[in-house]
């Protein structure tokens, strides 16, 4: 599954997050001691922002942008690959180290929080054209 790379936004199939949009931090194509099938770590969107109008105020805007992020380990076979990619470095942020204790969850939780956040209101500093796009859509809360 050389598709799903690290920054691949994807569409959670199965489990409490199906539906939900989420990026791809690291994947394991052998299986691992734990898990005997190839998995993903993902950092994904639980709550997108809401929709914001030109009329609204400063504090009204900020309220509504909030995000509510999850991180997981996942199947690959329970991602869909978008055609979107985001360049958003999780690496550093959503380490396997990290994410062994119920505390660095957490605290991995809360830094993704604020990265979510910060890349949603910075959207035109973007660089790359088809990196804006793939982060436009990834905030975009899911029709189906």
């Amino acid at each position: 599954m050389a598709i799903v790379k690290s920054g691949k936004v994807v569409i959670v199939l199965a489990g409490r997050h199906a539906g939900k949009k989420a990026v791809v931090v690291k994947t394991f194509e052998d299986s691992t001691s734990d898990k005997r099938f190839s998995h993903c770590l993902i950092a994904g969107i639980d709550r997108p922002p809401r929709k914001v109008t030109k009329a609204m105020s400063k504090k009204k805007v900020e309220k509504r942008s909030k995000i509510k992020p999850f991180v997981k380990y996942v199947n690959l076979r329970h991602v869909f690959p978008t055609r979107y990619v985001v360049d958003m470095d999780l690496k550093k942020t959503a380490g396997e180290e990290e994410l062994a204790t119920e505390d660095g969850k957490i605290e991995v939780k809360k830094a993704l929080k604020k990265i979510f956040e910060e890349r949603y209101l910075n959207q035109k500093s973007v660089t790359s054209e088809k990196k804006a796009v793939g982060s436009s859509y990834f905030f975009q809360k899911l029709r189906f």
